[in-house]
């Protein structure tokens, strides 16, 4: 048996509940994976509320965590018991303290990361990699503005964004939180809830606009987003935490020649050696410090909910983790 937390009806926070579920053997190409500490995203939050319909209900949600392999099933050659692993899965089942996961999934956890810092870095890492180096790949001749640059990816995206080079201006929703988007590489810092973004950016741009806005927020700030483009200008809508971006005419896009992209992580996650050297990329910023990684709070797997909350209460700075207190 094993403790996970499963939704059994889309709601609020209310609806994860820890219940004990059965686990069985690895099938072929599966793995036993003996869970240490769980990302919380707002993926997950999508998936629990039923904004992504995704999840099959009942069911476990969660996408990452990292521990320590129990037992492999027949034809996994690449682990074995005792490795250390970690991963992102789009099958969910990542919110418990043991579980069956395809080894397709796995990526090996090196020395000197912990699995807390693994778990709250995995995918706000990959998915800050994807975005300033699989799409457009920003350079110092850019200037990029990122929404939420307190949050759990913004941190991420704003530090590699100023290691290549970029000038970033960060947007948070908060005057505490603009310490911290400056210590990630924020040259310039707007509180959304005090301040006309648009009017702002213009005044900092002297009128050009911005190359690369990339925005998590989705409904209250997509309009501003392509409005604050500079020529040529790309908009990346990679999340939507104030609700989906309502449908608008693509010849809107027309008048400065702009795009939009809205990018899925997992699709970039499909190759096996892509993904691996994405992941080595992040782990060698995290062991070198290139790149920091703030934990804003830890919670039991049993307190699924209360993280939920805090995450979408928007109060937290960094990521959320869950840690099953297993001794690893």
């Amino acid at each position: 048996m094993a403790r996970a937390i499963v939704v059994r009806q889309y709601g609020g926070p209310e609806e994860l509940k820890i219940e004990d579920v059965a686990l069985g053997a690895p099938a072929p190409g599966q793995v036993r994976l003996r869970q240490a500490a769980i990302g919380v995203n707002f993926h997950d939050i999508y998936v629990r509320s039923g904004a992504y319909k995704t999840l099959a209900l009942p069911g476990v949600p969660g996408i990452e965590a990292s521990g320590v392999i129990e037992a492999v099933g027949p034809d996994v050659r690449d682990f074995a018991p005792g490795d250390r692993a970690c991963y992102v899965t789009q099958s969910y089942g990542a919110y418990a303290d043991t579980r069956l996961v395809d080894a397709k999934h796995l990526i090996r956890v090196p020395e000197g990361l912990d699995d807390r810092t693994v778990a709250a870095s995995l995918v706000k890492g990959l998915t800050a990699l994807m975005l300033v180096t699989k799409m457009r790949p920003l350079t110092a001749r850019d200037t990029c503005l990122v929404y939420a640059a307190a949050g759990g990816v913004g941190l991420v995206l704003c530090q590699i964004a100023r290691r290549l080079g970029a000038r970033v201006i960060g947007v948070v929703g908060s005057p505490e939180k603009v310490a911290r988007a400056r210590n990630a590489g924020c040259a310039d810092v707007i509180i959304r809830t005090q301040d006309d973004v648009a009017k702002e950016v213009m005044e900092l741009t002297n009128g050009r606009g911005i190359d690369v806005v990339y925005d998590s927020v989705g409904k209250d700030t997509f309009a501003n987003s392509l409005d604050i483009l500079a020529p040529r200008g790309l908009l990346v809508n990679f999340g939507q935490s104030s609700g989906p971006v309502a449908p608008f005419a693509p010849a809107r896009l027309a008048a400065k020649s702009n795009a939009v992209w809205r990018p899925i992580l997992f699709h970039y996650l499909l190759d096996a050696a892509e993904r691996q050297t994405m992941a080595d990329d992040l782990f060698t910023a995290l062991r070198t410090h290139a790149v920091k990684i703030e934990v804003g709070a830890s919670f039991g797997l049993a307190q699924a909910a209360a993280a939920h909350e805090s995450l979408e209460s928007g109060t937290t700075t960094g990521s959320i983790v869950l840690m099953t207190q297993q001794t690893l």
